[in-house]
């Protein structure tokens, strides 16, 4: 790409600013001053174990706020969308979706996000975890080269997305440059056995489904809202096969579970199970006895489940086509003993 091309979208790039108006660069709030606000960071400043899907950092169990170092790299990499099909995908943290930062409530947390020279656009981010005008998008954008820092405090427990927004912002998305940042709540989220991080996305490629060789963007499809791929974490079969996610019966699992878009509302099912509870975003609220949840574009969902027979247990977006058709499928393999009481075959061959 030329300089002067490259420049140009730089510019371009600062439309972020129209759809995202910062009215300040800073804001000053006191002590308790705001819900979620607990006060000053207290100790050292801590880096942030970020991790890539499906796995979770950690859960935050300190009992005070901290000053917390995201590092974030704009990764632009060209990779397989499915077999024989590449892509050429814009990251953050080289997956899709990108790296899952969990932080706790209350945390100064400061990113800083870096776009190597060899980018061919210009990225920055925007966290719906933030409290503040673009959350956090103008003030992050960053030409090929180039870095750049920002500080929010997290004032708001729950689960949130995190995307580019620079300009054109749909297209940024399409390609993959969404994650999800976690924020759990002082008290912690009570203990489960496994964590696992899930996006689905919409893909928009000039050839068909399953057509080979490189696939690049169709910015006409994605405008009419008719994606080729819809995929959870960026790849189909992504969770399938050897990838699946695993566990074992009598086992409590938690999915964080978004929604990158850029377009389509998600119907979120695990044939098999039924959610015992799913919080929406929030932790204030859960609903309970939960069969398949909705999920839309840059939203988030967390959804927690017992298994109580071994089996393999299918992830849909049970918008059904999306699932046999363009990709949007995972699974979950639990292993343990067979549970004949709760599920078992009783017809009589003949």
């Amino acid at each position: 790409m030329t300089g002067r091309l490259c420049t140009a979208l730089a510019a371009l790039g600062l439309l972020a600013s129209l759809a995202y108006p910062v009215a300040a660069l800073s804001v000053t709030v006191q002590s308790g001053g705001a819900p979620g606000d607990f006060g000053p960071p207290q100790g050292q400043p801590i880096h942030a174990v970020l991790s890539s899907p499906p796995n979770v950092p950690p859960p935050i169990e300190r009992n005070y706020p901290a000053l917390v170092i995201v590092d974030l790299e704009v990764k632009e990499v060209k990779r397989e969308i499915a077999d024989g099909a590449s892509y050429d995908f814009w990251t953050f943290g080289g997956t899709v979706p990108g790296s899952f930062i969990r932080v706790r409530q209350g945390d100064t947390v400061q990113l800083r996000l870096r776009n190597p020279p060899d980018s061919h656009m210009p990225h920055n981010i925007d966290l719906h975890a933030v409290t503040g005008p673009g959350g956090g998008a103008a003030m992050t954008l960053a030409s090929p080269g180039h870095d750049a820092t920002f500080t929010f405090k997290a004032l708001n427990a729950g689960l949130f997305v995190y995307h580019c927004a620079a300009a054109p912002v749909g297209m940024h998305i399409a390609n993959g440059m969404y994650g999800m940042i976690e924020v759990d709540p002082p008290e912690g989220l009570p203990k489960v056995d496994r964590e696992y991080y899930v996006m689905q996305g919409d893909f928009y490629t000039n050839g068909k489904y399953h057509d080979q060789g490189l696939q690049t963007f169709d910015m006409n499809k994605a405008i009419d809202e008719r994606p080729t791929y819809v995929l959870f974490n960026g790849r189909e079969g992504a969770l399938t096969g050897d990838n699946a996610l695993k566990a074992k019966v009598g086992e409590t699992v938690r999915l964080f579970v978004g929604n990158g878009g850029p377009n389509l509302v998600s119907s979120f099912h695990v044939i098999g199970a039924i959610f015992d509870r799913v919080w929406d975003g929030s932790y204030k609220h859960y609903e309970e006895s939960v069969q398949t949840t909705l999920i839309p574009a840059g939203g988030a969902k967390v959804v927690q489940f017992r298994t109580e027979v071994p089996g393999t247990f299918l992830l849909v977006d049970h918008s059904i086509f999306r699932t046999f058709n363009q990709g949007a499928l995972g699974m979950l393999k639990v292993d343990g003993p067979a549970a004949p009481e709760i599920y078992s075959s009783s017809a009589t061959a003949r």
